[in-house]
């Protein structure tokens, strides 16, 4: 399970942020995570719950966005969020796809205090 990496991760991140600002604690972390980004939203946030503990984050809220799967086509041009993992432009059945969104995970907010 990669998420237990990720979460290391994000912690260390959250420290250094909070170190930056003088918080001495976080009250909250918001993360978006693609549906594409091979991230199980479940296992992170159990990750996290699980190594949060004696950290700045102990008692941080979690919030997970997952983020649709957005293409841009590139025939007609169109932007287009899919529904389904199925890879052609509903405006005109083209797979000429470039993924513009919902491949990656970010650090949206973090709440410190």
């Amino acid at each position: 399970m990669h998420e237990f990496s990720i979460v290391n991760a994000l912690l260390e991140m959250c420290e250094k942020n909070a170190k930056e600002h003088n918080a001495t604690k976080i009250t909250k972390v918001e993360i978006k995570i693609g549906k594409l980004s091979g991230v199980e939203p479940y296992l992170l946030q159990t990750a996290f719950d699980t190594f949060k503990e004696e950290t700045i984050c102990a008692e941080a809220e979690f919030i997970v966005h997952l983020q649709e799967i957005v293409i841009h086509c590139e025939n007609c041009h169109n932007e287009v969020t899919l529904t389904h993992n199925e890879f052609v432009c509903p405006t005109c059945n083209s797979t000429d796809l470039r993924v513009i969104d919902g491949e990656e995970m970010y650090l949206m907010h973090l709440e410190m205090e």
